[in-house]
């Protein structure tokens, strides 16, 4: 007589509940040079000694020594091993089975290893990252207050407006989606299984409050004095070329022929390339009328702050943690920065050198220039 349905389905439930995932306790650990940690294995289900055995490995061969770097299946869990640290870089920790038994699962028996130099240069790092969070954050504000102050948006352009809004917005979809959305967050650790989801928080919070404050700096712009301001057609035509980008990424996205994490980096490319763009409108503004007046310097001060200290801050990270290939392998970030910062210099030298004795006047500024 053939087994009802209902009994295959409840022998393949036993089965599966049988199925031994063997995991670290932890999966992040930081190690100072010369430093010796204990980590732990732990098996789920009720794990029976077995014949089998463990071979631990990392990525790269001399970063760590591992003892033992084999462990025996035939006494019972939890299992411990010690890493020590023998120069500075990042690792990952994993292992091999090695036996008969195949209800054992070592997917998620690994830990990222973060081997430093000083404790100290992390607490520094910890705290510069603060500060720049919070001088990027308050950076919106001055404007802000330049704008109610004068009662009047004359010689803040409206091309820098438009770029940073849509920047920001598509940052914040970037964040959020990332952060919130499960079925995203499966897709980016299908591509990077030992990986970290690369936002936080705080990331969340500096996006939407950016697009909050850049949108009530636009509503400004429409209650207060603007004279002819508008924007340009260069900077429609741009605004547009991004349009078309995203539709197509949706599109694409929509039929499946890219995930929707691949959406969300296109989002992150146009960001950074508005990042790259969107001073020289307001610079050029400056120049054409010969004064700074109506763009807050405080919002560059603040600004040139946060630029240097996260650049200061990826120079710490890669000495203590010898990754100087995050500086030099992918110059992306950090020539960002760089690159903020060298327009923030160029706007201190307009404000305080070559335009510091210009006195306010209503200009008449068209197509946004």
């Amino acid at each position: 007589m053939w087994p009802s349905l209902s009994s295959v389905a409840i022998f393949a439930v036993i089965g599966l509940s049988r199925c031994y995932d063997i995991k670290s306790t932890v999966h992040d650990e930081y190690i100072k040079i010369d430093e010796n940690v204990t980590l732990i294995l732990d098996v789920s289900g009720d794990f029976k000694p077995s014949q089998g055995r463990i071979h631990l490995y990392t990525v790269h061969k001399d970063l760590v020594e591992i003892v033992p770097a084999d462990l025996p299946l035939n006494a019972s869990p939890p299992w411990q091993f010690s890493v020590k640290a023998l120069s500075p870089g990042h690792d990952i920790l994993t292992l091999n089975y090695t036996g008969t038994d195949e209800r054992i699962n070592v997917d998620n028996a690994y830990v990222r290893l973060t081997l430093l130099r000083s404790y100290d240069l992390v607490t520094a790092s910890v705290a510069i990252g603060w500060i720049y969070f919070v001088a990027w954050s308050v950076s919106f504000y001055p404007q802000v207050y330049e704008n109610w102050k004068r009662k009047s948006v004359v010689g803040l352009n409206f091309d820098f407006l438009a770029l940073n809004l849509i920047g920001f917005l598509l940052y914040s979809l970037y964040n959020c989606g990332l952060y919130w959305i499960p079925a995203i967050q499966a897709e980016y650790f299908n591509t990077y299984p030992k990986g970290l989801i690369p936002v936080q928080l705080n990331d969340i919070f500096f996006s939407l409050h950016a697009a909050l404050l850049t949108v009530f700096t636009i509503f400004q712009c429409f209650i207060y004095e603007r004279g002819e301001q508008a924007v340009s057609k260069v900077a429609k035509g741009i605004i547009c070329l991004f349009a078309v980008v995203l539709g197509v990424a949706i599109i694409l996205s929509w039929t499946a022929s890219i995930s929707w994490l691949q959406f969300l980096n296109v989002c992150g490319y146009i960001k950074l390339t508005i990042t790259l763009i969107k001073y020289i409108p307001q610079a050029y503004m400056n120049f054409r009328r010969k004064s700074t007046v109506g763009w807050s310097i405080g919002n560059v001060l603040l600004d040139f702050t946060g630029g240097v200290l996260s650049m200061v801050q990826m120079i710490i990270n890669a000495d203590n943690y010898d990754d100087w290939n995050s500086i030099f392998g992918d110059v992306t970030k950090f020539g960002l920065g760089l690159f903020s910062v060298v327009f923030d210099m160029f706007f201190v030298l307009q404000h305080y050198v070559l335009y510091r004795k210009s006195a306010e006047k209503i200009y008449t500024i068209s197509d946004g220039v």
